[in-house]
């Protein structure tokens, strides 16, 4: 059985991601910064009758939580087969330019960016020890460089100067990542779920959770051929699921 942890999986998207993975026959460790919450998540999922899942304390800002995490999970498994970098936030807003506040940037950018390489890091040796490791790092079209210079793009006049900054240098550390890993079994992928109706955005989306899990799951469970390295927007580019960077 597969062993894959996913962060801020105690609802909207990364709980049902984890709701997926589970029907697929992973073993879910649920990351939630409030453990009652992480509880709570896992009780619903086992009622399903989906009992392969743990829910782990797990506070992406905090270095202290991800080594008693790392710990915890050390405890139960040698190896991590994939990693699911899906805790996020949107900071607030207005977002503008020229009045964003400094620490808006940095709580984001905290759990957004900071967080993503906290957590890859200190399970990095777990994965190494799994024949076909992944990691997936959510990511979003909306900090897409490219799509943000072209008028003619749909969301060209939603514009925001943080969430996006932060996923756009999320998706910077994943090329990196990638690129070091190159040469191993590794599959390294920044992934939109797509405007997805859920809290974080006010439930303004057009797409549903069970879609979003769909396309995150996708790219846990692709075979020695799938792509690295790549940023996938299947919503953006039904064809292909590549997306500009």
């Amino acid at each position: 059985m597969k062993n894959v942890l996913i962060t801020g999986a105690n609802k909207s998207i990364g709980y049902e991601t984890a709701r997926q993975l589970l029907q697929n026959g992973y073993f879910v460790f649920l990351g939630s910064r409030n453990f009652e919450n992480g509880l709570e998540a896992a009780g619903k999922l086992k009622a399903e009758g989906l009992s392969n899942v743990e829910a782990i304390q797990l506070d992406v800002t905090d270095d202290e939580s991800v080594k008693m995490a790392r710990i915890e999970i050390g405890k139960r498994t040698e190896a991590l087969d994939a990693l699911i970098n899906n805790a996020g936030i949107n900071g607030g807003w207005p977002q503008a330019a020229l009045e964003a506040s400094i620490d808006q940037f940095k709580q984001v950018f905290e759990t957004n960016v900071y967080g993503v390489a906290r957590v890859t890091q200190a399970f990095i040796e777990m994965l190494r020890k799994s024949p076909q490791p992944r990691i997936v790092n959510v990511s979003s079209s909306g900090c897409s460089l490219t799509l943000h210079c072209d008028p003619t793009w749909k969301y060209y006049t939603h514009k925001a100067a943080v969430y996006p900054a932060s996923k756009a240098a999320m998706n910077m550390y994943t090329i990196n990542l990638a690129y070091e890993l190159k040469d191993t079994k590794f599959k390294v992928n920044a992934v939109c779920p797509g405007f997805v109706a859920t809290d974080f955005n006010g439930h303004r989306g057009t797409g549903t959770v069970q879609e979003a899990g769909t396309r995150i799951a996708k790219y846990v469970m692709i075979g020695e051929d799938g792509p690295t390295g790549k940023f996938i927007s299947e919503e953006h580019n039904p064809e292909t699921g590549e997306c500009p960077w």
